[in-house]
C-alpha cells in the first residue's frame, strides 16, 4: 500500500523561512507528477506547484519567486522551499503524487496534510 508522509510544518513568522518534506513508501513502479496543494480555513484546496519526472515546475502566481519545488526520485521524494513567507501562506498543505504501483494504473495519492502558520 502506498503511502505519503509530510514533514516540516509549523509556525514561522513573516518573512520567514520553511522547508516541507514528503516522501512516499510503499511497493512503487514509478512516480509521475508530485507537488503540494494547500488549504485555508473557509477555502478550496489549491494547488501550489507541481514537479513532473523530468524536472519542469509549474507554480501558483501567488507563491513564484518565494516558494521552489523539489524532488529526489531515488529516494521518492518532494520538497517545497518556502522563503518571503507571508501571513496569507497559512494552510494545511498536502503532499500529491501520481504514482503507479502493483497491478494498477497510474492514479493520485495524498498525504495527510501538515500545518504551515505564518504569525507574528
Amino acid at each position: 500500500q502506498v503511502q505519503l508522509v509530510e514533514s516540516g510544518g509549523g509556525l514561522a513568522q513573516p518573512g520567514g523561512s520553511m522547508r516541507l518534506s514528503c516522501a512516499a513508501s510503499g511497493v512503487i513502479f514509478g512516480i509521475n507528477a508530485m507537488g503540494w496543494h494547500r488549504q485555508a480555513p473557509g477555502k478550496q484546496r489549491e494547488l501550489v506547484a507541481t514537479i513532473i519526472s523530468g524536472g519542469s515546475t509549474t507554480y501558483q502566481d501567488a507563491v513564484k519567486g518565494r516558494f521552489t519545488i523539489s524532488r529526489d526520485n531515488a529516494k521518492s521524494a518532494v520538497f517545497l522551499q518556502m522563503n518571503s513567507l507571508k501571513p496569507e501562506d497559512t494552510a494545511v498543505y498536502y503532499c500529491h503524487a501520481v504514482i503507479k504501483t502493483t497491478g494498477t494504473p497510474l492514479r493520485d495519492y495524498w498525504g495527510q496534510g501538515t500545518q504551515v502558520t505564518v504569525s507574528s
